[in-house]
């Protein structure tokens, strides 16, 4: 039996030259699956706290820790600031960064959320429980308290100890809205990264426009009901939406049923993304390569323009000539046929990429 390691492996992928055009591909989808509204976002409050029961792995010879611990003695009531040589020796204590998200539809008085403690000095937080953090908004300028946090730490990675979660701990003290409309009565809504073009953008306004059009009963004159449209494109990813006067009572219905219009969406830009470190490889159906020929450790892999061909190694002969298209799954198919490593396929994809011969987009995480 011959040695793998002593022999390349030969691979001829067959295409054809020959073109044929297919009809554009669409997927049908919800607004709310590929967008969101204005305004609906999470938003980060932070703040500083001191975490105590920490068993010796505290660090309070930092004069900024000696000073938040002097504080907190003066306002629980002591009403002595403390000797700074006495609050040296205490090694249970740690200076901690504080932060908490509030969900994308906001959070009244009252509600309870997790806040992920982050040491800024000691050792470790096992064991150790926020005393105290007083949380604001992410404006600078805003010196509002919006939450307060105590309660024990949860460290989850051993690997981490200065990092915790406290669940439950953040309590809301003011109420945080987030509106989805102006006062001029417009939404706009924002399309995911992943769906974000110009096609989109314009089908989803004339979506809009079409469905509301007949029923809000526009002007017969073109031009006018041109200009009384609800939807505009304004990019790739932005859509504004002009809330119309039989709903200016009732907003949220009027988003509701925005965001539950079915959309037949053009497909986004062809990909490929790879991930190294998973050792994954996520391919579009549709994507093709060119003539190319790739040389990697002891795999050849040949592309033809034209004409047929067999996908041949030393061990195991491969017929590819199984479609008009060069397609990159198929060559992929053909790779794993011959037990090639995933991390090997990712840099021979790189290498047609850097090449040019990669017709579609390839992402890297």
């Amino acid at each position: 039996m011959l040695n793998r390691s002593r022999y390349s492996l030969l691979l001829v992928l067959a295409v054809s030259a020959i073109a044929f055009v297919t009809s554009p591909a669409f997927g049908r989808t919800q607004l709310k699956n590929i967008c969101r509204v204005k305004g609906q976002e999470e938003n980060v409050l932070r703040g500083v706290g001191l975490v105590v029961g920490l068993n010796g792995t505290g660090e309070s010879n930092d004069p900024t820790t000696m000073r938040a611990i002097q504080r907190a003695i003066q306002i629980m009531g002591d009403g002595q600031q403390g000797d700074l040589d006495e609050l040296k020796k205490i090694k249970n204590v740690s200076l901690v960064m504080v932060s908490a998200t509030v969900p994308a539809t906001g959070a009244r008085r009252g509600d309870q959320i997790n806040c992920v403690v982050s040491a800024i000095n000691g050792k470790s937080l096992v064991g150790g429980r926020l005393a105290f953090a007083s949380l604001m908004g992410p404006n600078t300028n805003d010196r509002r308290v919006y939450a307060l946090c105590q309660g024990q730490i949860v460290v989850d990675n051993p690997n981490q100890p200065m990092v915790g979660v406290v669940q439950s701990g953040c309590q809301i003290e003011a109420d945080i809205f987030t509106p989805f409309y102006s006062e001029d009565g417009h939404m706009t809504l924002i399309l995911d990264s992943n769906h974000a073009n110009f096609q989109t953008a314009a089908l989803i306004a004339e979506t809009i426009n079409g469905q509301y059009r007949e029923s809000l009963s526009y002007s017969d004159d073109a031009a006018e009901k041109e200009s009384d449209d609800l939807c505009q494109a304004i990019n790739a990813a932005n859509v504004r939406v002009r809330i119309p006067d039989v709903y200016r009572n009732d907003p949220v219905a009027f988003a509701s049923d925005i965001l539950d219009i079915k959309l037949y969406e053009h497909e986004p830009e062809s990909r490929v993304v790879v991930n190294a470190r998973a050792g994954s490889i996520v391919i579009g159906g549709d994507v093709e390569i060119g003539t190319v020929v790739v040389s990697h450790k002891n795999v050849v892999v040949e592309v033809e323009g034209e004409g047929s061909a067999n996908a041949a190694a030393l061990f195991s002969p491969i017929d590819v000539n199984q479609t008009n298209d060069p397609k990159l799954k198929n060559l992929v198919d053909q790779l794993n046929s011959l037990k090639v490593p995933t991390l090997d396929m990712i840099e021979i994809i790189r290498g047609i990429e850097r090449n040019g011969k990669l017709h579609g987009r390839l992402i890297i995480e």
